[in-house]
C-alpha cells in the first residue's frame, strides 16, 4: 500500500469519526445532490421504520419482473454490461428459491416454487452487518430504517460486501458510466472503485413519491411503515404467512415475502 493510500485511509477514518467529509455528488443535469440524503420536502413520505412486502403471485410473467428491474435501474443510472459480465452492477434482480431461502427447500418442495424467479434487493436490515464493518460510515442506517450509501465516503474496501449475507451490493471495478445507455438526470452517476446498492429510492421519498419498484409492480411490492399497525405492510404481514431471508443470522431483514398456495401446491405456506 502506498503512503498516499495510507494517508487517504487515515484521513477518511478521521473524517468519519468527526462526522465530516460528506461531499456532494454531481449527476448529469443535476448539481449539488448529496450522496447520503436529500433535504425532505413538505410532502416527503416518512415512517418510523420502512419495510417491504413482496407478493410473488403478482409476478406472473417475465415482463412483470423486467418492468420492475428496468424502472429501478434506469432511474438510478445502474450500468448494463450484460448479465454474464464480471462487472455486472445490480440493485434489484432475481434468483432461485434455493438461493434466496437456503435451507428451506427439500425434495417435496413444489417445482413451481423452485423455478420461480424471486425478486431480491437490499433488505434494509434492522441490524445491518454492513454498517458495523464500514470504516468510513459510507454505509449507515437512517432513523427511518433505510440502509444508505454515501458513495463519496466509500473507499472501495468492500468490507460491506463481505459482511452482507444477501449479496445486495455491487462493486464498480470499472467506470460504470459507459454502461449507461440513457443517463437519467434524476440521480447521480457513480465512479470506478465504489460500492453501490438499493437505497429504497430515498430521493423519491423526499418529494412524496413511492419507490420506483413499488410503482411499477402492480401491487406486487408494497412499501410502508413496519411500526404502524394500520399500514398496508403490517396488514399484509398479519393476514398472510410471510418469510424473510436468512432470519437465523439475526440481521432482521425488512423485506417480507408472501408465497401463496398456487406456488406451493397446497395451502398458503412457505
Amino acid at each position: 500500500m502506498s503512503m498516499d493510500r495510507r494517508n487517504f485511509l487515515r484521513m477518511a477514518g478521521i473524517s468519519a469519526l468527526l462526522g465530516i467529509g460528506g461531499a456532494a455528488v454531481t449527476g448529469p443535469g443535476r448539481k449539488g445532490v448529496e450522496a447520503s440524503q436529500m433535504e425532505p420536502g413538505s410532502n416527503a413520505l416518512t415512517a418510523k421504520r420502512w419495510g417491504f412486502v413482496v407478493d410473488m403471485s403478482k409476478f406472473r410473467t417475465q415482463g412483470d419482473v423486467d418492468r420492475v428491474v428496468h424502472a429501478c435501474h434506469s432511474i438510478h443510472n445502474v450500468p448494463d454490461f450484460g448479465k454474464d459480465s464480471p462487472h455486472e452492477i445490480k440493485w434489484i434482480w432475481t434468483d432461485a428459491y434455493e438461493h434466496v431461502f437456503p435451507g428451506n427447500e427439500d425434495e417435496y418442495t413444489s417445482p413451481t416454487l423452485k423455478e420461480m424467479p424471486f425478486l431480491v434487493f437490499c433488505n434494509h436490515c434492522a441490524k445491518p452487518a454492513c454498517v458495523r464493518v464500514c470504516p468510513t460510515k459510507a454505509t449507515f442506517k437512517r432513523k427511518d430504517g433505510i440502509v444508505m450509501m454515501d458513495m463519496h465516503r466509500c473507499i472501495g474496501c468492500r468490507f460491506c460486501m463481505a459482511a452482507c449475507p444477501f449479496g445486495a451490493r455491487s462493486f464498480n471495478f470499472r467506470d460504470p458510466r459507459p454502461g449507461i445507455k440513457e443517463p437519467s438526470s434524476e440521480f447521480p452517476t457513480r465512479t470506478k472503485g465504489v460500492v453501490e446498492k438499493c437505497t429504497a429510492c430515498y430521493e423519491r421519498l423526499a418529494v412524496g413519491k413511492m419507490p420506483a419498484c413499488v410503482e411499477q409492480s402492480n401491487g406486487g411490492i408494497v412499501f410502508g411503515d413496519l411500526e404502524d399497525p394500520h399500514s398496508e405492510v403490517r396488514k399484509l404481514i398479519a393476514s398472510h404467512y410471510t418469510i424473510r431471508r436468512k432470519p437465523e443470522l439475526g440481521t432482521m431483514p425488512s423485506i417480507y415475502y408472501i408465497i401463496r398456495s398456487n406456488e406451493t401446491g397446497g395451502t398458503e405456506h412457505a
